[in-house]
């Protein structure tokens, strides 16, 4: 996926999950940040973050914060650029049938598929901005949701369905993935849990600059339980 109109700023802080103050050109502008979570190893004092003008005169903030550099990385942090990316590769895979947002149980889960031979699938996608010493880590704050979605994952196994859990790692220059459970034990001892009930975990990771991003390869993942 594209972004047009890309500028470059330097981070000052961020007084909500929602807004960044970024210097631009000698002023200070307040950004929209496009991505809820923590960060807080990417947004810190006088990081370079690159900003994607809006071309809608009535918002409250004229830029959107989608990309920051972490010394020579750089890590696209638009939180709805993993969904795009994720559909286009699924029909690339050769799924005949994407549908985002599907209803399953009490919770929507990102994607249903259905393929060659009566094969479907649940998939939920997860966009990774964490990394450490080349390993990506997921998440970066504690995530209910993320541990509701694998459950209904593995309810939907048993029903009969493929599921998936797809980590899109939004840079390039990592080469391991694994859950954070330092910062959410239950996430990772979930995730291992779905693992051991047939849901598939994959991670890929990104081709990015500011104005692009797309997926690039898989990358390998580590949950610590055995194969």
């Amino acid at each position: 996926m594209k972004y047009s109109n890309i500028h470059t700023g330097i981070f000052r802080e961020r007084p909500n999950r929602f807004i960044a103050l970024v210097e631009m050109d000698g002023r200070v502008e307040k950004c929209h940040v496009k991505n809820t979570g923590r960060c807080r190893e990417l947004l810190v004092p006088d990081a370079k973050v690159y900003l994607e003008k809006s071309d809608s005169p009535g918002r409250k903030t004229a830029y959107d914060l989608i990309g920051v550099d972490k010394g020579a990385l750089y890590v696209n942090m638009d939180s709805q650029a993993p969904n795009k990316m994720v559909r286009e590769w699924l029909v690339a895979q050769g799924w005949e049938y994407v549908r985002p947002e599907a209803k399953y149980g009490d919770s929507r889960i990102d994607f249903y598929m259905e393929g060659p031979g009566e094969r479907r699938a649940f998939l939920e996608v997860k966009g990774v901005t964490l990394e450490e010493d080349g390993v990506a880590r997921f998440p970066d704050a504690p995530t209910e949701r993320g541990i509701k979605h694998m459950k209904e994952l593995m309810r939907a196994v048993s029903e009969g369905y493929e599921g998936y859990i797809l980590f899109v790692i939004q840079m390039k220059g990592v080469h391991l993935f694994e859950p954070n459970d330092r910062t959410h034990p239950a996430f990772g001892e979930t995730l291992r849990e779905a693992a051991r009930a047939g849901v598939k975990v994959l991670a890929y990771d990104c081709l990015g600059k500011p104005g692009e991003i797309r997926m690039d390869a898989p990358v390998e993942v580590r949950l610590g339980i055995e194969a």
